[in-house]
């Protein structure tokens, strides 16, 4: 072979090796982003006070917060929020498994074993709530059940006020001291 064959064959060589050799079959991460791929900030132990002209009106917690800013959101997991009335008392107690809070406005969603409680042990469990801030008013459009006493309701969505006194309920079922009793609309 003449020197100058040999030398392209050689070349060609290393050129399939380099090619080969560049192929990346390395593990590549998952396609889809998870929360804390794509959070601007992630916070532990969170602790926040919401105000009201000066007054304390509730407290946010979380076992975990993944912090937006271009949304101006977070994603809360192992949620507790405690409300308190315009004299500073606890008015109730929400904890849920996670939840998104709207910074800019107060907003709030739990999801995940939605559970209320008031000081005086009235009791609300369902699967989503919404809280919202302007009307200081929760609702959810899923089942849900409120005990109280010997006293238990449920039905299909609800509206109320943070501290459970004024609770307009869709297609309510209910008992009244341990019995079944007829509700409107039943």
């Amino acid at each position: 072979m003449k020197p100058r064959h040999v030398s392209y064959l050689c070349h060609l060589f290393c050129l399939c090796y380099l090619c080969l050799a560049c192929r990346d079959e390395g593990i590549r991460p998952p396609s889809s982003n998870q929360a804390a791929d794509t959070a601007n900030q992630i916070l532990f132990s969170l602790q926040h006070y919401v105000t009201e002209l000066g007054v304390r009106r509730s407290l946010v917690e979380a076992d975990t917060a993944y912090m937006y800013d271009p949304s101006q959101t977070a994603e809360l997991k192992i949620l507790k929020v405690t409300f308190y009335d315009m004299n500073g008392a606890v008015t109730s107690v929400l904890t849920s498994k996670e939840g998104t809070y709207h910074w800019q406005n107060g907003a709030m969603t739990a999801r995940g074993n939605v559970v209320g409680t008031a000081p005086d042990g009235r009791t609300l469990r369902t699967s989503v709530l919404v809280y919202e801030p302007i009307t200081k008013k929760i609702s959810s459009d899923q089942h849900f059940t409120f005990d109280r006493g010997g006293d238990h309701l449920e039905g299909e969505g609800f509206t109320s006020d943070t501290d459970f006194r004024n609770v307009v309920v869709n297609r309510p079922r209910g008992a009244e001291g341990g019995g079944p009793q007829l509700l409107p609309g039943q």
